[in-house]
């Protein structure tokens, strides 16, 4: 085994004396892959470690516990400020900035003098926060984010209103320390000092607003022990803890998530890319037909050739492996000033061990998984290969010990890849959407090569000899199709999927609206005020509907006197606060099973629950909910189940009691108002000089906000599949590139016959725009049904074809083929036709 170890080494080092030209490809196309992989491993790690070590400063504390449209109790304060070196409150809640008759929607922080315990607010001009707070002129100061500055048309020292109380614009906001804690946010913010809002009616109670405690803890001090010491008394009462090892999670979430998906795209990719390294390395070692043969015949093993060429092939994976390791660290420093613009926290770009050793894992197993075949046909040569123009292996499938290998390296690589993504199940169904994209490519070729050789003996072509000489080319033995079907396709396939998933992302929020959905939420109308709300858009002929319910929020504590995510388990319902109302009789909704209580009902309380949720969560009617609501925890049976369409874009509730349950309970009321477009800026204007505590959110404005972020999302995806493109065009390049001989010689034959450069060429046109829109066809079949899986399955939303996107695939496949078939023409059209076939005698 030593000795023929040691003679493969001596044959791959004289083999390799001859360069890498028949490895470019391969190179390219492992380099390709790998960089992606390592990129975004490397970005979703910076940010991963950005989040760790920043997290304290992103949650504004070393933790922090919230309450839901409440302060805490002065017990429950106490308890806070015991366990803490430091504490400052602030308050969240959306309003409306009001400049004369203009009106934005604004996210109000309400803070203290300690605010912010960690980090920096930073102004321009500069200033601190306390003394931009403090004012001028006798009015309290606030700072502003320029977009709603811009959008009341603000300056420095002008005044404007929040709810009843006027303020002095000090300052523009240009970093606030804590933002990426805050979760979504549908209007810029605003800080003013939470005290300067006493008397404006916006954090009375039954307003919609949370409070947050932020704490330093003692240094040394133990976030475990700390939240063992004071949440099992304050968790019953509906607080949340969150601390600075998990500061954002939703945003950790989202970078855990879209990373993963990358990852796979950039695997795709890699897929892509090995159809291109198989094919380099079947056309490099069918040009090493005759060198094999002639070993053979001097007594070389079939061992020693195979070794042979395995060490020259593993050597170039492996600097094919190394050169896409270090672009994979270069890239995320290039792209750190865009990702610092983008998100709210500072990516620690660095080199992380994990994402490259990921990424080199699955570059290796690719290019084994890829390789393996072609090196094992060098067995299949015998020393009779001298005598005949014979091809390199394709008779038979090699030996049953390479097949298993291949087997056992496709298993690995999908296992990894389902381990090390953290979403497995989307992993396995990527990896079986890619099997059954080869499948089907590998049968389009042969279709193609069948249905062109047909066209080409038809009667009705037998004018058209360009058309049927290529035609005859597609379909005649040792054509391109097969190759060109399966890299261009593939390519195509990762494309089309990622477009139809794009429009989809984007789309899924308009989509999904109903024909006619309500102009305005209305929040934190208060018991006093709804009836003069009500008559206002009663008497308003551009308001064709109104909906109003009083509104409060509670936490799922307990289902059937256990703890509820115990029995309902990681479901949205039970994740955090809900909003939930009181109703005498069932309005705009259809009770599906049991009753509904009287409408005179005094009993103990009751339940209607949303009938959806609670199949999902496995409870039903006769199990009892225990709800926390401002502190206060209301046990009730659920007595009916109803339907709740929550698509439609109005008013759905979760939960709903019997009125004499919550009635006492400090609350406001929610409207939705359904109103022409013409008419919603005087509606706008005249609720809010009437009523200026009140805050009107335009579902318009809202909806392009989130389809906006959704485009963000898809774009990101949209970039990830490019690389996957262009790998599959360097494959479809090298294709063409590995038939420019046999285009060199059919031109020479060509022009001897007569034929003219311009048909040659339109020759060659013809059978690239044949494959390449098969390849396209193809394609946007294959990423039609993928897109629908993902969305389907993985982002839960109804799938809409893009028609257009389709269009562009077709196009773009046909436009690239033509373009690499042209490309590799030029040097056939220029050659003398009898330096060309003297060669060949």
């Amino acid at each position: 085994m030593m000795q023929s170890l040691a003679m493969a080494v001596r044959l791959a080092r004289r083999e390799m004396r001859g360069g890498v030209r028949g490895f470019r490809i391969l190179l390219a196309c492992l380099v390709l892959g790998v960089a992606a992989i390592a990129a975004v491993g490397s970005v979703r790690e910076g940010l991963r470690t950005g989040l760790a070590t920043q997290g304290a400063v992103l949650l504004g504390g070393d933790a922090s516990v919230s309450f839901t449209y409440r302060f805490a109790g002065e017990d429950e304060a106490a308890i806070l400020a015991a366990n803490s070196d430091a504490m400052t409150v602030t308050a969240d809640f959306r309003s409306m900035a009001v400049v004369g008759d203009d009106r934005g929607l604004t996210q109000i922080k309400a803070v203290d003098d300690a605010y912010p315990l960690v980090g920096e607010v930073e102004l321009a001009p500069p200033m601190s926060l306390r003394a931009a707070l403090n004012g001028q002129g006798g009015l309290p100061g606030a700072v502003m984010d320029d977009l709603l500055m811009t959008r009341l048309g603000l300056h420095k020292g002008d005044r404007f209103q929040l709810g009843g109380a006027e303020f002095v614009l000090m300052a523009e906001l240009v970093k606030e320390p804590d933002n990426a804690s805050a979760g979504f946010s549908l209007g810029p913010r605003t800080i003013v000092r939470r005290t300067a809002l006493d008397g404006s009616g916006l954090l009375t109670e039954g307003t919609l607003f949370n409070s947050h405690y932020k704490l330093r803890l003692a240094e040394g001090a133990s976030l475990n022990a700390v939240r063992a010491t004071i949440m099992p008394t304050l968790e019953p009462n509906g607080a949340r803890w969150r601390d600075a090892r998990n500061g954002a999670p939703g945003l950790r979430q989202l970078v855990d998530r879209l990373g993963a998906f990358l990852v796979l795209v950039g695997l795709a990719g890699l897929a892509v890319g090995g159809v291109g390294i198989s094919a380099a390395v079947r056309v490099y070692l069918d040009g090493k037909t005759e060198t094999i043969a002639i070993l053979r015949a001097l007594g070389a093993s079939r061992n020693i050739l195979f070794l042979t060429y395995f060490l020259q092939i593993g050597l170039l994976t492996l600097v094919g492996v190394a050169v896409g390791l270090l672009l994979g660290v270069l890239i995320p420093v290039a792209l750190a000033p865009l990702i610092a613009q983008t998100l709210p926290i500072t990516a620690e770009i660095s080199i992380y061990a994990r994402p490259l050793l990921e990424a080199a894992l699955y570059g290796i197993l690719a290019a084994l998984l890829f390789t393996l075949w072609p090196l094992a046909r060098t067995e299949q040569v015998s020393p009779t290969a001298l005598f005949r123009d014979a091809a390199l292996g394709i008779s038979r499938l090699p030996r049953p010990v390479f097949v298993g290998l291949s087997v056992m390296i496709l298993a690995l690589l999908i296992w990894s890849a389902a381990h090390l993504s953290g979403m497995p199940r989307l992993a396995i169904w990527s990896f079986a959407g890619l099997a059954a994209a080869f499948a089907t490519l590998v049968l389009t070729g042969l279709a193609v090569r069948r249905a062109a050789r047909w066209l080409g003996h038809q009667k009705a072509l037998r004018g058209w000899p360009t058309l049927r000489m290529a035609l005859g080319a597609v379909g005649g033995p040792g054509g391109e199709a097969g190759a060109v079907v399966m890299s261009l396709g593939l390519g195509l396939s990762v494309l089309a999927a990622v477009g139809q998933i794009d429009n989809n992302l984007r789309g899924a929020i308009a989509r999904d609206l109903p024909d006619v959905a309500p102009s305005f939420f209305v929040v934190d109308i208060q018991s006093d005020q709804i009836d003069g709300v009500t008559a206002r858009l009663a008497d308003d002929p551009a308001v064709s509907r109104i909906d109003t319910a009083p509104m409060l929020r509670g936490m799922i504590t307990r289902i059937n006197d256990r703890p509820a995510r115990e029995v309902a388990g990681g479901h949205w319902v039970v994740r955090g606060d809900r909003g939930l109302t009181y109703s005498a009789t069932p309005t705009r909704t259809t009770v599906v099973a049991g009753e509904w209580w009287p409408q005179d009902y005094e009993g103990p309380p009751q339940i209607s629950f949303a009938a959806e949720e609670a199949q999902e969560m496995g409870i039903g009617i006769g199990d009892n909910l225990t709800v926390n609501i401002l502190g206060r925890d209301i046990t009730g049976q659920i007595t009916s189940l109803r339907e709740v369409d929550f698509s439609q874009a109005g008013m759905g509730f979760v939960m709903t009691m019997n009125p004499t349950a919550l009635a006492s309970a400090p609350h406001s009321y929610i409207a939705t108002i359904y109103a022409d477009e013409a008419g919603e800026g005087a509606i706008l204007r005249e609720l809010g000089r009437a009523y200026p505590n009140i805050t009107l959110i335009s579902v318009r404005d809202a909806i392009t906000q989130v389809t906006g972020i959704m485009g963000q999302v898809a774009a990101a995806i949209t970039y990830g599949a490019m690389a996957t493109l262009l790998t599959g065009f360097v494959v479809l390049m090298g294709a063409a590139a590995a038939g420019e001989r046999a285009r060199t010689y059919e031109a020479a034959v060509l022009k001897t016959l007569g034929a003219t450069r311009p048909a040659i060429l339109t020759n060659f046109a013809i059978r690239s725009a044949v494959l390449g829109a098969a390849a396209g066809v193809i394609a946007v079949l294959a990423g039609g049904l993928a897109g629908w899986a993902v969305t389907h399955y993985i982002m839960e939303e109804r799938f809409a074809f893009d028609a257009w996107n389709a269009i562009a695939i077709v196009s773009g496949g046909v436009l690239a083929t033509v373009l690499a078939g042209l490309f590799y023409a030029w040097r056939p059209l220029s050659s003398r036709p009898a330096q060309v076939l003297r060669a060949r005698e």
